[in-house]
């Protein structure tokens, strides 16, 4: 295989700022959620940050992002299927992800008019974060700009949830998925955001018909894909499904069901100051650790340290240091 991981998801350049709970409310968004915007919608909520002076820090984002440049810094070959505009905030996007050792498709020839795509995320106190995200040219990636040479010949296939918020983007998906019919491929796939899981059930479902091999998620998101009342309910029904289910439980840990058995992972003892990031660093660093033929524990307690240092970080991402940090924890076990 050429690639370790590629992965199909939205190319954002995330904005991420501290703020208190009181401004959420001001700007009419829901805690802890994520809210499809316009421009015109954040452009008051930018200016009302910049206002304020409230601390931030940028950097090219979006979940799927995350997650392939903890793995490319750990040393796994990865690829990205994306879509920029040809502007500034896009060819910072591009010069982001090749200096983080990720290949990717270009510059989009098409929609024009579109910007490149950018998610607001305010962090409050209690280190939960709150996302405005607005698609932009990334809402149009579809089918044809995917070379399914590089899919096919990558040992995982990694899907951002947040793709079947777009008809273009989920046309994509199973564009991806019908072509690794009969592959080796594995198909993995986030469900990223409970709110989502319950909008847009119908594409999770087809998406898992296609015969996905691991599910990440946290507790909210495993509770709502199974439609079930609680997480102990949910892990029962994730126990009689083919396909591994890796849940995230923040303080809790994680749990692994592969089989129909449980694979408990205990939390680092931290404490917290941003939650953002936390579940693309565990999806990245677990994918690598499998690829390194790991047991199952092992990876999910290897997420779960990479996690916790992100959850130490204001930001997303760690430096090249952090990184080399976090892997040198996998390489003495």
């Amino acid at each position: 295989m050429k690639y370790d991981i590629s992965a199909l998801g939205n190319a954002l350049v995330d904005t991420q700022y501290k703020v208190s709970h009181d401004f959420l409310q001001s700007v009419g968004l829901e805690a802890d959620s994520m809210t499809l915007a316009t421009s015109e919608e954040q452009a008051p909520i930018i200016n009302k940050l910049i206002e304020m002076g409230s601390e931030s820090v940028s950097d090219c984002g979006g979940s799927a992002t995350n997650s392939l440049v903890a793995a490319a810094n750990y040393g796994s070959k990865c690829h990205h299927v994306c879509r920029v505009a040809d502007d500034q905030d896009g060819k910072n996007y591009l010069d982001s992800l090749r200096s983080a050792g990720v290949e990717h498709i270009g510059i989009s020839s098409e929609n024009t008019d579109m910007p490149t795509g950018k998610c607001l995320i305010l962090v409050t106190p209690d280190a939960k974060r709150t996302m405005s995200s607005m698609l932009g040219v990334s809402a149009y990636l579809g089918a044809s700009d995917i070379d399914y040479q590089v899919v096919e010949n990558s040992k995982i296939f990694y899907i951002e949830g947040y793709m079947v918020t777009s008809d273009d983007n989920f046309n994509a998906v199973v564009s991806v998925l019908e072509h690794l019919k009969e592959k080796d491929t594995i198909k993995a796939l986030s469900l990223s955001d409970a709110g989502i899981v319950h909008g847009f059930r119908e594409k999770f479902e087809l998406i898992e018909s296609y015969g996905i091999d691991m599910i990440f998620c946290n507790d909210d998101e495993a509770v709502a894909f199974s439609n079930k009342e609680n997480l102990s309910e949910a892990v029962e029904f994730y126990k009689s499904k083919p396909y591994m289910t890796i849940i995230t439980k923040g303080s809790e840990g994680s749990v692994v069901i592969e089989n129909g058995v449980e694979h408990l992972a205990e939390a680092e003892k931290i404490t917290p100051v941003d939650t953002n990031g936390a579940g693309d660093m565990f999806a990245g660093s677990f994918m690598h650790a499998y690829l390194q033929n790991i047991d199952i524990a092992a990876c999910a307690k290897f997420g779960n340290y990479a996690s916790s240092k992100i959850v130490e970080t204001f930001g997303p991402r760690l430096d090249s240091d952090g990184y080399a940090q976090v892997l040198n924890k996998l390489r003495k076990g």
